[in-house]
């Protein structure tokens, strides 16, 4: 575990397991209080997306097993081989796959042999507009219907292969094609799996709001490629809601799980804490209110005197605890990542500020806000200690203390202005050496030293505001950009 050193514990009355009972309790208290707490009225009232079941056809691509047996020459997978008798074995883990994840996976019946039967496939596809196809050939010989296929539909398609169906030029022909993921593997519905939940991601992701605080209007747009909705809405919303919040019992017993379930307290007063905790509350009353799925925010104007509000970082560190992403800043892309990698793996991302050890050669990233359970909704809480903010100087912020060896990803989704552009993702793998003290560390409350894997002078790292998960997640990331016709970057 990353070390933290001071002289004010304040966890002494309650261990870690009971604080995390503790905040399951308030968590689910507040979920349904939120909504009472902030209503919407006038134009702030919003229309939900429609969210659409994540929709693959697929098709298995082979001739009848009786017509080679005529023939007399099987070729490639060979004469053992019992294509019919896999089909039926792929159709029902591909049921039970489809309830897993909640999306319908159609397979057509029989398989596809001619060229009339690939012929008919491609315009009911072209009809049907799925969001994927999946596509399992189980003869060497049909491998040019596969490509045609992939070629004439445009969509994005996963193909499974098992071992002995194809030749290393037939998977090289297509393993690095965008809009592919080409799995070439002994009977991995696994992969498959993996597959169809990138098709999943990148559909919620479709339908996907964002509600957006910042500015004096309201404004609607749609992120081009990754069809994200962002509800821009005024600052003033923030401002009265926050204002106009009560220390309801639902407030009390937040602010009361922070005081007993933080490692320690430096800065921050008693009030300071019940301040903190109404800003879950606000941020939540408006997600609702605004049929979000997201919420991000240009946080910092409200600090600046006139105080606005309080800083809203304790909010969203529970916010993204439940499993919403939660952007600083107003930053879309950082949302947007968070939101995808959240949807993917299940697990929230720390947006953060990097920076570099040049000496060392190591990583370094740090914000005021983070989430706690970084393994997930149903993870343990990691270690808080509570700051006041670094830059304004006042209010509560988590410093979040990450697990030391703990292997993470980094990533950021570099959304694009014109629909004929081309998205890029920045991928980073390594491993958390240090969450270094504050003083002497300066910079923001929550801050982590890694390695990068994938740079040798990690001074060459690009962007800024990227996402931080627990895992190694690059390879998955990879197959998702290739498959969506994202250019990874690092």
């Amino acid at each position: 575990m990353c070390t933290e050193h001071s002289n004010w514990c304040c966890g002494a009355g309650m261990d870690r397991r009971d604080f995390i009972k503790t905040m399951g309790v308030v968590a689910a208290s507040v979920s349904m209080a939120s909504g009472e707490l902030m209503g919407a009225t006038g134009p702030e009232k919003a229309i939900p997306r429609k969210k659409n079941v994540p929709f693959v056809r697929g098709a298995f691509v082979y001739p009848p097993s009786e017509i080679l047996r005529k023939e007399g020459y099987y070729s490639w997978p060979g004469s053992s081989f019992d294509a019919e008798g896999k089909q039926k074995e792929y159709v029902n883990r591909l049921k039970k796959m489809e309830d897993k994840l909640a999306m319908r996976i159609d397979m057509e019946k029989g398989s596809l042999d001619t060229d009339e039967d690939v012929n008919k496939f491609i315009h009911v596809i072209k009809n049907s507009k799925p969001d994927g196809l999946l596509l399992i050939p189980f003869k060497k010989g049909h491998w040019g219907k596969v490509i045609r296929i992939v070629e004439e539909t445009n969509l994005p398609t996963v193909i499974l292969a098992t071992m002995g169906v194809l030749l290393m030029p037939h998977v090289r022909q297509i393993y690095k094609r965008p809009g592919v993921y080409m799995i070439n593997s002994l009977d991995n519905l696994d992969a498959v799996e993996e597959g169809m939940k990138m098709i999943k991601v990148a559909r919620w992701m479709s339908d996907a709001r964002i509600v957006n605080i910042n500015g004096k209007q309201i404004v609607e747009t749609i992120v081009p490629i990754i069809g994200t909705q962002v509800r821009t809405v005024p600052h003033q919303m923030f401002y009265d809601d926050f204002k106009g919040i009560k220390n309801t019992d639902e407030v009390k017993a937040l602010a009361k799980s922070y005081l007993q379930g933080a490692k320690e307290i430096v800065e921050p007063s008693k009030d300071d804490i019940f301040e903190a905790a109404k800003t879950y509350f606000v941020s939540k009353g408006i997600i609702k209110s605004q049929k979000a799925d997201a919420l991000m925010m240009n946080c910092l104007p409200g600090l600046k005197r006139p105080h606005q509000h309080v800083p809203p970082c304790m909010g969203y560190m529970n916010l993204r605890d439940e499993g919403i992403a939660m952007g600083c800043e107003s930053d879309l892309d950082a949302t947007l990542t968070m939101m995808l990698l959240q949807e993917f793996f299940g697990k929230p991302g720390f947006q953060h500020n990097p920076s570099v050890d040049t000496e060392k050669n190591l990583y370094f990233g740090a914000h005021c806000t983070s989430a706690s359970k970084m393994s997930g909704v149903d993870g343990t809480a990691e270690p808080v200690i509570l700051r006041n903010h670094a830059e304004a100087g006042w209010g509560v912020v988590p410093r979040v203390l990450f697990k030391k060896g703990q292997e993470v990803t980094i990533a950021k989704y570099l959304s694009v202005k014109k629909p004929n552009e081309t998205p890029q993702m920045l991928i980073y793998s390594g491993e958390i050496v240090d969450c270094p003290p504050i003083p002497p560390t300066g910079g923001c409350r929550t801050n982590v030293i890694t390695t990068l894997n994938e740079l040798e002078n990690v001074a060459e790292l690009k962007g800024h505001h990227l996402i931080l998960i627990y895992g190694n997640h690059a390879k998955q990331l990879r197959d998702f950009c290739l498959l969506h016709k994202i250019v990874p970057k690092q």
